[in-house]
């Protein structure tokens, strides 16, 4: 049987989020709220926006219609995710083929697995994040909802990363470290103290801003 999947989200990381998708087995449509005003990202058309995707599962009593947002920003992800949970959606969690996971580890509902990520045994990764290309996830780690940890990063056993942060591309974060919610860690940035919640921080040693 075909599986469809409504991706939230016509960006340069909806076209990586498609491309795991299909993969997968899925066949993938596009909604964005760019929508009249752009309609295809690549070779997909986008069939909506997500008001449009909310009134098709209405219609006809649907329910459980399969989707993913594929939006960078945080804050909005969570927005769209909420609406999509609050509308009786079924939320995927897509996980690229090339990555490692262990079978202790645990992946929240919403949440995306880039090609090469390896998260390891008893790490736990909350609702509607982005483990990008590459990522490093260790034992023990725990990553709060809706965080994204770019291409290239690496936490070491046991790192907690709050809810709604950034850990930029190539980061590097010492075990046991405590990172809070709403956090900006810079690009290439070794975070070998705690931080907390609401900060940037950047640099090695990251020093908040």
């Amino acid at each position: 049987m075909t599986k469809e999947l409504a991706i939230v989200g016509a960006s340069g990381h909806g076209k990586v989020v498609a491309d795991i998708a299909e993969q997968l087995g899925f066949i993938v449509k596009f909604y964005d709220d760019a929508y009249p005003n752009k309609t295809y990202i690549e070779h997909w058309p986008i069939d909506g926006s997500c008001a449009d995707l909310i009134a098709l599962n209405k219609a006809g009593n649907k329910r459980n219609i399969n989707a993913i947002v594929a939006i960078g920003n945080n804050q909005i992800r969570q927005q769209k995710v909420e609406l999509l949970k609050q509308n009786s959606f079924n939320l995927i969690t897509l996980i690229h083929p090339t990555a490692v996971i262990s079978q202790y580890a645990t992946i929240a509902q919403g949440s995306v697995v880039f090609a090469g990520a390896i998260i390891n045994a008893f790490a736990n990764i909350g609702v509607g994040c982005i483990i990008n290309t590459s990522a490093i996830i260790e034992h023990d780690c725990a990553i709060g909802d809706f965080t994204h940890i770019c291409p290239n990063t690496a936490l070491a056993g046991g790192v907690i990363v709050g809810s709604k942060s950034w850990v930029g591309i190539g980061s590097q974060i010492k075990q046991l470290i405590v990172i809070g919610d709403n956090c900006m860690i810079g690009a290439g940035s070794t975070v070998v103290k705690n931080l907390p919640n609401n900060v940037t921080a950047f640099g090695s040693p990251a020093v908040p801003q």
